[in-house]
């Protein structure tokens, strides 16, 4: 595992795709509990190297009910994105997670994590990619049927505070989902 690290560390696939030089950021171990899918890192976590070290990961680590300590122990989370570098930036935001990465190493990094227990699919990438057919015709419709997706993934929305919106329209999201995500994770962990 250690190798893998180090190759997903040193990874350049994308770099002529990107325009500066590439920072995978990624986290797990052996032990990991629950792997976290989203998209990519977003400018903060480029420049921090620490994964979901923005808004957006204080609204995940407050949707799954659980504080920063607790979140960044690679023994309970794993955080494999879509896409391991910052896409850059796009008209309306950040540009979609680089296609190379998850075919490239998503395979060689789950068949290393035997105690996963759960598998957060954050956003429209990841849910297509791993549910395939089985998604829904959109996100909402995904997320609002999350318990079909059980025991094995957890669909959400992204946690940007872009999303506030989709939020506000959607208030069973908040009053459904996010309890029954804050007692699977308390179950698990």
């Amino acid at each position: 595992m250690n190798k893998l690290k180090r190759e997903i560390t040193n990874c350049v696939i994308c770099k002529e795709g990107l325009g500066f030089d590439p920072r995978p950021v990624f986290a797990f171990d052996k032990e990991s509990k629950i792997v976290i899918i989203g998209q990519a890192p977003g400018s903060i976590v480029h420049r921090t190297g620490i994964p979901w070290d923005d808004k957006s990961g204080e609204n995940l680590r407050n949707w799954m009910g659980i504080d920063t300590t607790t979140f960044y122990d690679v023994k309970k989370i794993a955080i494999v994105p879509m896409g391991f570098c910052y896409p850059g930036k796009g008209k309306t935001g950040d540009l979609p997670p680089r296609k190379e990465c998850a075919p490239q190493w998503h395979k060689s990094i789950l068949k290393y994590l035997n105690e996963v227990e759960l598998v957060l699919l954050i956003g429209k990438y990841a849910q297509d990619y791993y549910l395939e057919e089985k998604a829904k015709r959109n996100l909402t419709e995904t997320v609002e049927n999350y318990n079909i997706f059980l025991p094995e993934y957890f669909v959400l929305p992204h946690p940007s505070p872009r999303n506030n919106i989709w939020k506000k329209k959607n208030p069973w999201f908040e009053r459904d989902v996010l309890p029954a995500l804050k007692q699977k994770v308390k179950e698990i962990l």
